[in-house]
């Protein structure tokens, strides 16, 4: 019987300093690098096409937090994901410096038409020879919805938005036929219009009397993402998404989570295991485990306690300011990302767990498993997570760049292709053909 083999992606934001709050101030963090020049993102992706990643998979928020202590000077203060550029925009650049690796890129619905967003999506699927991946968001916090000036959605609301903003995708991106392009130069003739249909929907939230401003790119449309993590979020994700992203900081929540999308999914008459399940972890490599620990230590000392307080705060929709720190997590209901509060509920397999503590976890790597040891340790764990929490691969959270990469690329992928559990060369040249590679 075949052993699965996982997936790989590099988790990063266009910024300074990504999902381990204060790497920015670690020694060995862009040793030579600006993370605002081409270089950087250059070495990065061919950094994970070496390692025969996936994708490089780039989060997003639209503008400094604001919720802790009604202010974002924290944020701005800590570099908590701060400053952070437009994702998109560096996509060219890293596909042109690789020839298989994928881009997922995160972009917000909230405050950008269904029309445009096709057109970008579609441009930059055409411009990587279909290597890009959208990870679909709604925007759950409210410093995004100030900086548009709109007032904030209710969560319920946002869903039902979500459904028609891709119901228009859909039209549009399906609306010129494979056979359209004639591209006849003796009668002058480019495209059959009557093979590029105008789509004219009107909906409740939404306008759109056009065509596709874009053929079809070579993947039709990009992959879609999600991370669907509230009742609602999951079946949203168990809809749409080809790949969903999660943290999980236990393999019983990664093993709750399966079964639940599983199931999720046959509502939908999609087959079990249709999706694959990314889930989110972060890895600390070395020669030995002391010197593993070592550098562990080393990242934990740069996270700064006010800025992981904001980062939660911003992340959750509570300002965390307000509360006593002894006051245990347990206790407290949040407006915000569900699905992340929970990696913090149970981040001590359900024990207890106190702001304080909780916002040093969070601030690590959003609350999902940190592996620390050796290449052996690592895999050892990795497999666990594929055969008993049904993970078809692992999202990895930047901690050092480009650093941790490299050190996973060189020490932990040989590990894993040495037990069948990695690739060994990339299926094909799209990024859906490469996700679906068992």
């Amino acid at each position: 019987m075949s052993k699965k083999k996982a997936h790989l992606l590099g988790f990063i934001q266009h910024g300074v300093n990504s999902h381990a709050t204060g790497m920015w101030r670690h020694p060995r963090d862009k040793v030579g690098w600006d993370f605002s020049r081409p270089a950087y993102w250059q070495h990065m992706a061919r950094t994970m096409e070496r390692g025969l990643f996936d994708a490089m998979f780039i989060a997003d928020e639209l503008a400094p937090y604001n919720t802790h202590g009604g202010t974002s000077d924290p944020i701005v203060k800590y570099a908590v994901q701060c400053p952070t550029h437009e994702p998109s925009t560096i996509v060219p650049i890293i596909t042109t410096a690789t020839k298989h690796l994928g881009v997922g890129v995160t972009l917000s619905t909230a405050f950008e038409h269904p029309y445009s967003m096709v057109r970008r999506l579609s441009s930059l699927d055409h411009l990587s020879d279909g290597r890009v991946a959208w990870n679909i968001v709604s925007s759950y916090s409210k410093s995004e919805w100030d900086a548009y000036g709109v007032e904030m959605t209710h969560r319920t609301r946002r869903y039902e938005l979500l459904e028609e903003y891709m119901e228009v995708c859909y039209k549009l991106w399906n609306s010129w036929d494979a056979d359209a392009i004639v591209a006849d130069k003796a009668s002058g003739i480019y495209a059959d219009p009557a093979k590029v249909r105008e789509i004219n929907h009107v909906g409740e939230f939404f306008r759109c009397k056009a065509r596709s401003f874009v053929a079809p790119s070579p993947q039709g449309q990009p992959v879609l993402w999600q991370a669907g993590s509230s009742d609602r979020g999951r079946d949203f994700a168990a809809k749409h998404a080809e790949a969903i992203f999660a943290v999980h900081p236990t393999v019983t929540r990664m093993r709750h989570y399966t079964d639940d999308l599983n199931n999720r999914l046959d509502k939908f008459e999609r087959p079990p295991g249709s999706v694959k399940l990314i889930f989110g972890a972060q890895t600390v490599v070395a020669d030995t485990r002391s010197e593993a620990q070592e550098k562990y230590e080393r990242i934990k000392a740069c996270i700064p306690a006010e800025g992981a307080l904001a980062w939660m705060s911003g992340h959750f929709g509570l300002d965390f300011s307000t509360y006593d720190l002894d006051e245990y997590v347990q206790n407290i209901e949040v407006p915000g990302i569900q699905g992340l509060f929970e990696s913090i509920l149970y981040a001590r397999d359900g024990a207890p767990v106190t702001i304080r503590e909780a916002a040093m976890i969070y601030a690590q790597g959003m609350g999902m498993p940190v592996l620390v040891g050796t290449a052996t340790d690592i895999a050892d764990q990795m497999e666990v997570f594929l055969d008993e929490g049904g993970a078809d691969g692992f999202m990895l959270a930047a901690t050092y760049t480009p650093g941790c990469f490299e050190e996973f690329a060189d020490m932990v992928v040989p590990e894993l292709q040495r037990r069948q559990r990695f690739r060994t060369s990339y299926a094909g040249t799209t990024l859906r053909e490469n996700l679906l590679q068992g």
